[in-house]
Order: structure tokens, then C-alpha cells, then sequence
């Protein structure tokens, strides 16, 4: 593994990887016994605005003993219209790595094959890999294990986390179910492509049956803004709330967070399910920290 530009890319065993060093890099916060970041410069080029994902990314960076440094894109000449594939060939000449928060799944895969460095999708409008990642660990950390795992993924099932959680489903082999309306279902070509045991209804009660994790995201994604009214009335249905009890119990209710509360999630569910909801947002720290030590010793390897 090189880069992280998406789960689509990663295989089974890359995957489970990831899972078993974040738990290590969980357990030594605070005391890790190398800093395989040391004397390195990692850029964050951000065209998409973030909590979580910039926060997460500058402090693994420093507790792996790097130094970030954060690029909004129009601060740089991506902003004025400079291809990519120009600001990936100075960038590689200087950095040691980058994680990409963008539009367009092409620019992280160009900005990774022009760079020559370690390249990191921390967001696109195809896929989120390092959310789902953090879930999979969020998940297999509360459970035990991934055997048998139903999630129910409710809301816009063709936004960029629900496609990545096809792919997560399809390499681990758990089950998926996506319940969304039929205008905010995946593609079936996607479907086809990804295969594995994956399905979509438009009957959230069908999904949440027997489901061990019940997943949401906002409605609004970047970018849709325009759509918003829209988008809100044609999901106005497809909230967890209390109501979805056909779910197994003790099941967990997982955000990525930010959330819109009264809108996919109602706010007693919510808060019902914070202990979670916060520490899948922590575990993003762990996991990216894991992944960019893994993307490292892959390249020292070569």
C-alpha cells in the first residue's frame, strides 16, 4: 500500500492492517516507542472545509514527529487554476507526504501518481476512506470482532461515505443494507462491480432488522448546498430516531459527524449513543496515524 485513495483500492489483508495497528497506536498515545514521522514536512492541501479530519491530521502528524503544514487551496495556485499534476511534481520535490481533502477523486489520484510521495484521500466526493476505516475499528473495538456484522447504512446512500462502506463490506465480507429513497440509491453498476452481500430498499424498518450498527450521515453534502430544501424533503423519512427498534440489541448508532440533529438523527437518539458517536470522531487520530506509518514502511520496503 503507497497511497490511501480509497477502500475500493485496499485489499482484504491491507484493510484488517490498518484495524490491528491503530489498536497499537491507541494503546501507546502518549508514549510510542518511534516517531516514524521524524524530520518530516506532511502538507494538508484542503479545498473542503473540515473539523475532524484537519484536527486529527495535524496532531498524528506531530505525535508521529512530524511537522503539517496546512494548505487551503486558495492559498496556493491550485486556487488560481494551476493543474494539479504541476502542484504534484513541486510538492513531491519538497514534502514527504500529503492528505488531500478535495472534490475530485482524479486530483488525489493524479496528485499521488505525479507527487511520487505518500498520498492520503482525506475526502472526496467518491469515497471517505479514513471515516470508514475509523468505523471499522470503532465497530470491531465494541464488538470484538467483525464475524457476522450487519450494518444498516440510512439516508443518501449515493453519497461518498455510503459508497465506501460499499467497498468495506465487499473486501470484509459483513453485511450491508442501504435504505434510502429511490432518487438517493447507489448506482447498480457500482453495486455490480463492488459485489459481496450488499442490498438496498427503500424500507428503513427492512434494514434496521437484526442490524448491529445503524449508520447515518448528513443529507446536505459539500458542495450540494443549492439541493438543500430539496434534499431535506425528499429524506424527511429516512431519520434514526427511537422508532428503528428492529434493530439487534445494544446495536450501535454511529455518526460521522457533523450532525444535523432533527434532520438524520433525532437528538435523544443522538445523545442516547454520544459515547460512540465521540469515539468514532477519536479514532479517526489512530487510524491515520496507523496508516501513515504503514504507508511509510511500504515505501521504505520497495
Amino acid at each position: 500500500m503507497k497511497n490511501l485513495l480509497s477502500i475500493e483500492s485496499l485489499s482484504r489483508d491491507e484493510i484488517l492492517a490498518v484495524l490491528a495497528d491503530t489498536a497499537a497506536m491507541k494503546s501507546s498515545r502518549g508514549h510510542h516507542a518511534s516517531h516514524p514521522l521524524r524530520h518530516q514536512c506532511w502538507a494538508l492541501i484542503f479545498s473542503k472545509s473540515s473539523t475532524r479530519t484537519r484536527v486529527s491530521f495535524e496532531v498524528g502528524i506531530r505525535e508521529l514527529g512530524g511537522d503539517p503544514m496546512f494548505l487551503a487551496a486558495a492559498d496556493i495556485q491550485l486556487g488560481r487554476g494551476e493543474p494539479i499534476k504541476d502542484t504534484a511534481r513541486v510538492m513531491g520535490l519538497m514534502l514527504h507526504g500529503a492528505v488531500i481533502r478535495t472534490f475530485a477523486q482524479k486530483d488525489v489520484e493524479d496528485f499521488a501518481e505525479f507527487s511520487g510521495i505518500p498520498t492520503i484521500n482525506a475526502l472526496t466526493d467518491e469515497e471517505h476512506p479514513c471515516q470508514i476505516l475509523a468505523d471499522l475499528f470503532t465497530i470491531r473495538e465494541s464488538r470484538g470482532s467483525l464475524d457476522g456484522l450487519k450494518v444498516a447504512f440510512i439516508g443518501d446512500g449515493d453519497c461518498n461515505v455510503s459508497r465506501s462502506w460499499i467497498w468495506a463490506a465487499a473486501r470484509l465480507g459483513f453485511e450491508l443494507v442501504i435504505a434510502a429513497p429511490k432518487k438517493y440509491q447507489p448506482c447498480p453498476e457500482l453495486l455490480a462491480r463492488a459485489g459481496g452481500s450488499i442490498h438496498v430498499t427503500d424500507d428503513i424498518h427492512e434494514a434496521a432488522k437484526g442490524s448491529h450498527v445503524l449508520y447515518t450521515d448528513v443529507w446536505v453534502s459539500m458542495g450540494k448546498e443549492e439541493e438543500a430544501a430539496y434534499r431535506l424533503a425528499q429524506l424527511a423519512g429516512y431519520q434514526i430516531n427511537a422508532l428503528l427498534c428492529a434493530a439487534s440489541p445494544g446495536a450501535l448508532v454511529m455518526h460521522c459527524l457533523p450532525a444535523y440533529r432533527g434532520k438524520e438523527i433525532d437528538d435523544a437518539t443522538f445523545e442516547a449513543h454520544a459515547d460512540t458517536i465521540f469515539r468514532q470522531a477519536e479514532n479517526r487520530l489512530h487510524t491515520q496515524k496507523a496508516l501513515m506509518a504503514l504507508l511509510l514502511d511500504a515505501r521504505r520496503a520497495m
